[in-house]
């Protein structure tokens, strides 16, 4: 039998040592800890019990010990035995099975069983397991993040899984739905020009997490904040899980494209007091999570999970012990993983304090902020939370980009038609210096979308006016019951050639508002090529044809995939700020921004107005832009370029079929007046001779 001996408090986590492996895991009020070592991660019981002597394997609140002659791919989990006191926020429970929260790799086991960590008794077979892995044996080949501005990026939020698993993916069975399907598909992403991907939550989640017969899909219910998810490797081995992780990585960046993680710091998958103990509760439950008193409402009860997700619980951000788990895990995916930056999911939440309320300097936000190993990394916030915590336009620090849903909203209403927003559409085109020009931010402080994972797609926005959940079971109560979108006159699918053009314009205006305003544009998985989820705008649990990407469409609406990729184009080839750090109002102020209505220069700012018509005059170029949302074909004056300037080409018209709607240059030869059509967009510039 290998010998084991007290080993160290640093790191946390399972550490290579000459000798052996490392281990050190907190826990300040459990009694006594339990190392367990497994053969084989289905195995009913483990193959050695380590019992950890609090007189040598206890300094302060870490428990550690050092097993000689271990080596990678060993499995092993914890037991911490303690007091079952809910009302004085401790949980901990010997019979049940824990993770590691600092594991960088975990093995499910065949019979896993999200409710066997719920239920009294011994969860062994059932339970998730961690494996001591190396990191240090994989050659990156000389890769790096690839660390490109914000002013150069153009983001595509995708689903690792969704993209790759349909059959007609042409990626082989064994790797559909993996990260080296994904791989395969990369020459997609560089034709269609994206410079980013943004995943969904690619931690080891607990796909259990739904409605019975149904799985949970996008993933926002982690295990771990180290380990990848092993569901989307091509093989059934822990190890291999980090490898094909980093195969991935390091192919996007030699495509030129960079991958930035959503994550989800804000609650686990060990939901409220009725959820399953697979790790954080545990360990030390009052650390890990905010609580409140529970239903009795005692003033010192606290047995309570205070929800601020929606999810259940929430992570105790600003806790010491949470906050060096986060920030380790940051560093981790950035050092160890080369990823070049993140989104934060429900960020607000980590505003809040220990006892869950809002603090104008939230410590964990200050770490990220001031980081030096987080320094080159995208930071992108989603500035609210689940219990009305809204942020947008005054996310804490200085390095924060923030998601838009001002955008997301007031342009999908003027594109719909409704009144009001034609001075709000202006507003959002120039990075929305309403919300963001009194901190003096640069026109990046806003991540312009209008569509995310989380609603419906564009093709969905623009053909259903309710939602559709029937299939997620939950008797269509769940999703958002306010969507801004119009059917165009039939609610879904239809063979009326008229309602698909007006369909296929009004995607294409979505588009060109998206790509071309100020900001940074991130489009979504599939709207390129009108993917549909039948009206369904909350496919969280929808592992199915519902949610992944068809390739069948590439070619069926590939007017539409080419319309966006030469719009990325158009945008790519817009003239450079260079390396200056601008602000949003210096660069306002170095381009002059004419509004203009039917007349030059008299903009209607009305309710009733529909239309919005400007002129961005710079040294070497003129562009002119009208967005016309009425149901009639408005005229409009054109004013006329300065000396030494080309007549008006016409680069985009979304009431024309393709090829000619982008991408002709047409010139309008000495013409003043433009008919704009209904619902419709158009682009004209005239570039110094």
């Amino acid at each position: 039998m290998t010998g084991i001996s007290p080993g160290n408090t640093f790191p946390l986590g399972a550490t290579l040592t000459p000798d052996g492996v490392n281990f050190c895991v907190h826990s300040k009020s459990c009694t006594s800890m339990e190392l367990l070592l497994f053969d084989d991660v289905n195995d009913q019981q483990p193959s050695r019990r380590i019992h950890l002597d609090p007189a040598k394997h206890k300094t302060f609140h870490y428990w550690h010990v050092l097993v000689d002659g271990l080596k990678p791919g060993q499995i092993y989990a914890y037991r911490a035995h303690g007091p079952m006191l809910p009302e004085h926020g401790l949980r901990f429970d010997s019979n049940k099975v824990l993770l590691d929260p600092y594991g960088r790799a975990i093995a499910t086991p065949e019979q896993f069983d999200r409710e066997a960590g719920a239920e009294p008794g011994d969860n062994t077979v059932h339970a998730m397991k961690s494996v001591v892995a190396d990191l240090t044996k994989y050659d990156w080949e000389g890769d790096t993040p690839l660390r490109q501005p914000f002013s150069k990026t153009i983001i595509y939020e995708m689903h690792v899984r969704g993209f790759t698993r349909s059959e007609n993916s042409g990626v082989s069975p064994e790797k559909r739905g993996t990260y080296l399907g994904l791989i395969e598909k990369i020459p997609y992403l560089q034709e269609l020009g994206v410079t980013a991907v943004e995943l969904l939550p690619v931690f080891q989640f607990d796909p259990q997490e739904a409605s019975p017969g149904l799985s949970n899909y996008w993933g926002y219910n982690p295990v771990s904040f180290f380990a990848p998810h092993a569901g989307y490797a091509s093989v059934n081995d822990p190890l291999r899980v980090l490898d094909e992780f980093r195969d991935m990585v390091k192919a996007l960046h030699r495509a030129g494209i960079e991958v930035l993680l959503d994550v989800v710091y804000n609650h686990t998958a060990e939901g409220n007091e009725r959820g399953p103990t697979s790790c954080f509760k545990g360990l030390e439950n009052a650390a890990y999570y905010i609580l409140e008193p529970g239903h009795e409402g005692a003033v010192h009860d606290r047995s309570g999970f205070a929800n601020f997700s929606g999810c259940g619980n929430t992570l105790n951000g600003n806790h010491a012990i949470v906050r060096r788990m986060i920030l380790s895990s940051l560093r981790y995916w950035v050092e160890e993983m080369h990823v070049d930056g993140f989104r934060f999911d429900l960020a607000s939440v980590l505003s809040r304090d220990i006892e869950g309320n809002p603090q104008a300097n939230p410590p964990i936000l200050w770490d990220i902020e001031t980081d030096p190993v987080l320094s080159g990394t995208k930071l992108i916030a989603e500035a609210w939370d689940a219990a009305g915590l809204y942020q947008v336009g005054n996310f804490f620090g200085d390095h924060w980009k923030e998601w838009n849903g001002r955008f997301r909203d007031d342009v999908r209403a003027f594109v719909k038609g409704d009144p009001g927003h034609a001075g709000t559409l202006a507003s959002r085109f120039l990075a929305s210096p309403d919300i963001y020009g009194h901190r003096n931010r640069e026109p990046e402080q806003s991540i312009n979308f209008v569509t995310s994972h989380d609603g419906f797609t564009m093709n969905d926005l623009v053909s259903y006016d309710e939602k559709h959940n029937e299939a997620n079971g939950e008797g269509n109560r769940d999703g958002h019951n306010e969507n801004i979108s119009w059917n165009c006159g039939v609610e879904g699918p239809t063979d009326d050639p008229e309602i698909e053009r007006l369909r296929n314009k009004q995607i294409k205006n979505l588009f060109t508002v998206n790509v071309l305003a100020f900001g940074v544009p991130m489009l979504v998985m599939g709207d390129e090529i009108r993917r549909t989820q039948q009206g369904n705008n909350n496919a969280y649990c929808q592992d199915n044809e519902i949610s992944w990407f068809d390739w069948d469409l590439v070619e069926t609406h590939s007017d539409i995939k080419r319309f966006v990729t030469k719009l990325i184009e158009y945008r790519k080839a817009l003239p450079e700020r260079g390396d200056l750090k601008l602000s949003l109002s210096e660069v306002l102020s170095r381009s002059r921004v004419r509004w203009h209505g039917v007349k030059l220069d008299r903009p209607d700012w009305s309710d009733h107005s529909r239309s919005v018509a400007f002129t961005i005059e710079n040294f070497d170029r003129w562009s002119h832009l009208i967005f016309n949302a009425f149901w009639e074909p408005i005229e409009f004056e054109l004013p006329k370029p300065p000396r030494r300037f080309q007549p008006w080409l016409r680069m985009i018209d979304t009431d024309r079929p393709s090829p000619d709607d982008i991408g002709h240059g047409v010139s309008l030869g000495g013409e003043s007046r433009i008919q704009v059509q209904p619902r419709s967009a158009v682009v004209l510039v005239s570039n110094r001779n």
